[in-house]
């Protein structure tokens, strides 16, 4: 969604599970964040909520479709230049849009509007002009006992090591909780937050290091110029490329080509953990 606009998260530490598809999640969530960037061409606040909710008969938040009883509550707000009465009245509406002409199809909200009754849940809009958007989803909330079966509860066994690993990233909560999985599959971790910085802890190591793990785009020295400097030091080095950009962009700016290692941006631990151990196993 771009550097020009700041993500805040207030999510619900003890949050109630629910029954939907995760890429049919991951397609309300990303959809969202589209519209919510659009919204907000010279920048803003994407602020992702989520809440444990009760609704009762007589709940001022209920949406009228809804039953009363116990739903986890998504909200999506941005800071943008917010909608019309007339635009929130056909906002989910197939092919309805207000983006210029190859700018949108007008599917992405209809697809959320679906995806999100097909799992038993509610959608609504709360926006006026110019004082941002707000959508808030009710989806049902399981109860604990209910909600895997047996088999699926077993841990995953993932793909371990004790290899060092050189950790590039300048976003704090990136380069955090990529070093708390890192250390959790047994790697030996060294941080830096930025390509000078890693050349620096690449010099003052005193031992191998096994892996680049490390940011495509940051300021000043890039991935690819930080590990280019490194194969000068260390040609067998290994090196992994992270980044939260989309694909076309990363290619405008000839950042990526097919023959790279590539991780993308979120990830979770298991994706990390396959992806490190294939690069650290390849031939």
């Amino acid at each position: 969604i771009g550097e020009n606009i700041k993500i805040e998260t207030r999510l619900d530490a003890d949050l109630g599970a629910v029954n939907l598809d995760p890429n049919h999640f991951e397609q309300v969530l990303v959809n969202l964040a589209v519209n919510a960037r659009d919204a907000m061409p010279d920048g803003g606040t994407l602020v992702i909520e989520t809440a444990n909710v009760d609704l009762a008969d007589d709940s001022e938040c209920r949406p009228a479709d809804l039953s009363p009883g116990p739903y986890v509550q998504l909200m999506v707000t941005d800071t943008g230049h917010g909608m019309s009465e007339d635009v929130k009245q056909h906002v989910f509406e197939p092919f309805f849009t207000t983006k210029t002409t190859g700018r949108g199809t007008g599917l992405g909200l209809a697809t959320i509007f679906g995806s999100v009754q097909q799992a038993g849940g509610a959608i609504e809009v709360v926006s006026t002009t110019p004082s941002g958007t707000t959508f808030r989803i009710f989806l049902p909330r399981l109860e604990r006992d209910a909600l895997v079966p047996a088999n699926a509860r077993q841990a995953l066994t993932m793909p371990r090591g004790e290899e060092t690993v050189l950790l590039v990233e300048d976003d704090e909560g990136v380069r955090n909780l990529a070093h708390v999985l890192l250390n959790k599959l047994g790697y030996q971790v060294i941080l830096a937050e930025s390509g000078d910085e890693a050349v620096a802890q690449f010099h003052a190591h005193d031992g191998r290091i096994d892996l680049l793990l490390t940011d495509l785009v940051m300021p000043g020295l890039g991935g690819r110029q930080t590990a280019e400097r490194l194969f000068q030091e260390q040609p067998t080095l290994r090196v992994l490329y992270m980044s939260g950009y989309t694909d076309d962009m990363m290619l405008r700016q000839g950042v990526v080509e097919d023959d790279l290692n590539f991780l993308a941006k979120p990830f979770d631990l298991q994706t990390l953990a396959t992806r490190v151990r294939d690069v650290l196993d390849a031939g």
